[in-house]
């Protein structure tokens, strides 16, 4: 018998805890402490076997860096060699905050060109036209879905700070930046109105830079894919995003 174990036979008799701390050389939040720790430990065989598992999944938790979820912990578990139940993997993970690292899907939009070739860059960082449809930049952003990805190609006039087209689409053919610049043009008034206009995308994209005498869209025929990704809401499918 421990001296924590006969202080607490001493208290069930009815004697005074600080009394029998005393008498045994321990103290009382020491005894407390005890008394926790026993409320605290296993005490059924089915205790000490997940008390026994939660160890293990905390071993192999640290030894991946914190990076295995509830399906990795899984399967990490019956390789060594442990029959259990998935749920059970879930409830005692969430329950000893063990989570795994969230890494959120990227969207990648820029690709080189297959010949490598580079359209002329007409603007030059200047961004200040002075004067609207000048100069006409492209992007296309990746808006995340439960469906999958929802592409939004739009057309600023760096003059007037307005949007002047966009399309969407679950692809990045062609077609998506055709429709945005196809918009821009009727918005201001068709193939005459915006002859002469520069139109600008990144580098290596669909969007890609080009003097148009007309500005019309199939005089800006695309080359490659599209620039960077800027989806940060998910939505529950492609038209609640629209």
């Amino acid at each position: 018998m421990s001296r924590y174990e006969c202080v607490d036979a001493q208290k069930a008799a009815g004697f005074a805890v600080t009394a029998a701390c005393e008498a045994v050389e321990v103290s009382t939040s020491g005894f407390y402490d005890w008394c926790q720790r026993e409320a605290a430990a296993p005490t059924t065989l089915r205790e000490l076997a997940e008390a026994e598992l939660v160890e293990l999944m905390r071993q192999l938790y640290a030894e991946a860096d914190g990076n295995y979820g509830v399906p990795r912990m899984y399967k990490a578990l019956r390789h060594a060699g442990l029959v259990v139940n998935k749920k059970k993997v879930h409830r005692l993970m969430r329950k000893h905050g063990l989570a795994g690292r969230f890494r959120p899907r990227t969207c990648r939009t820029t690709f080189p060109g297959p010949d490598g070739f580079m359209i002329p860059d007409l603007v030059g960082r200047r961004f200040d036209p002075g004067a609207p449809d000048v100069a006409w930049v492209q992007d296309i952003a990746c808006i995340a879905t439960r469906e999958g990805w929802l592409y939004l190609a739009s057309v600023l006039d760096l003059g007037s700070q307005r949007l002047v087209g966009y399309s969407m689409a679950d692809h990045m053919r062609t077609e998506l930046v055709l429709d945005a610049l196809g918009m821009g043009v009727a918005a201001r008034g068709g193939d005459d109105a915006v002859a002469g206009i520069i139109t600008h995308g990144d580098p290596g994209s669909t969007p890609a830079t080009a003097t148009s005498t007309t500005a019309r869209p199939a005089s800006c025929a695309p080359r490659q894919e599209g620039p960077g990704c800027a989806g940060t809401t998910r939505w529950p499918n492609r038209s609640g995003s629209r």
